[in-house]
């Protein structure tokens, strides 16, 4: 099976996550955020020992699997855990259509980006902020995608880290031009055009998106600052 393509070549995509949503309205959420246009909904997992907090597994996803994938969507999980290779077959089974890992989180990054592929999936690799950019090269060959964290993953309320951009440039230069960058945290309205300008092609959005009591309209306002589509 040929793991699905998050985004076309010089195409950028807004990828709202439900982390920031009211999960007693979380379908509806889901969809009016469809509705203003977006076609990647972001899943943040967490295990309360890679990052502090605990939030949600397989289950959310595979709830979530059959509206977004009727909607013509795709589902984008973050495997924010300790040894992500013991949980893909779940999460690929419950609809990912997109698995990212942190390269900080397995000694078995190659093995675990081929088992997201053999499990029908894009594979990603996420960095975090204290991570060098050069260091995704190493598995470059096995990414469909790369995560560069613009806050450190796992702590709620962080401001966007200024150097990002930068970051996300360096990335950029060393990536093969498929190869989309995707940024997490902090994206706004003031930040997604200073990583859309250094190169980023996909912009998780959480709080700025489903904090806004219409989700829908600022996804469509982020979108605009961030020239996707």
């Amino acid at each position: 099976m040929t793991p699905p393509q998050l985004v076309a070549p010089r195409e950028r995509r807004i990828a709202p996550s439900i982390l920031s949503a009211d999960f007693a309205r979380l379908g509806a959420q889901v969809d009016e955020v469809i509705a203003a246009g977006a076609r990647i909904i972001h899943v943040d997992v967490m295990d309360g020992h890679f990052v502090p907090p605990i939030t949600i597994g397989p289950l959310i996803v595979s709830a979530l699997s059959d509206q977004v994938h009727a909607a013509g969507a795709l589902l984008d999980v973050h495997l924010m855990i300790e040894r992500p290779e013991r949980h893909i077959a779940d999460f690929a089974s419950a609809g990912a259509d997109a698995i990212s890992v942190h390269h900080e989180a397995t000694p078995h990054l190659h093995f675990t980006l081929e088992h997201i592929h053999e499990e029908g999936c894009a594979a990603g690799l996420a960095l975090n902020p204290a991570t060098a950019a050069e260091l995704a090269l190493g598995a470059a060959e096995q990414a469909d995608l790369i995560v560069c964290m613009t806050v450190n993953p796992g702590w709620g309320g962080q401001s966007f880290i200024a150097s990002s951009p930068t970051k996300v440039s360096r990335l950029r230069a060393v990536l093969p031009g498929e190869v989309p960058v995707e940024v997490d945290g902090g994206v706004g309205e003031k930040t997604a055009p200073l990583c859309a300008a250094a190169g980023a092609r996909l912009f998780v959005a959480g709080s700025s998106v489903f904090g806004d009591p219409e989700p829908g309209e600022a996804y469509r306002r982020l979108a605009v600052a961030a020239g996707a589509g």
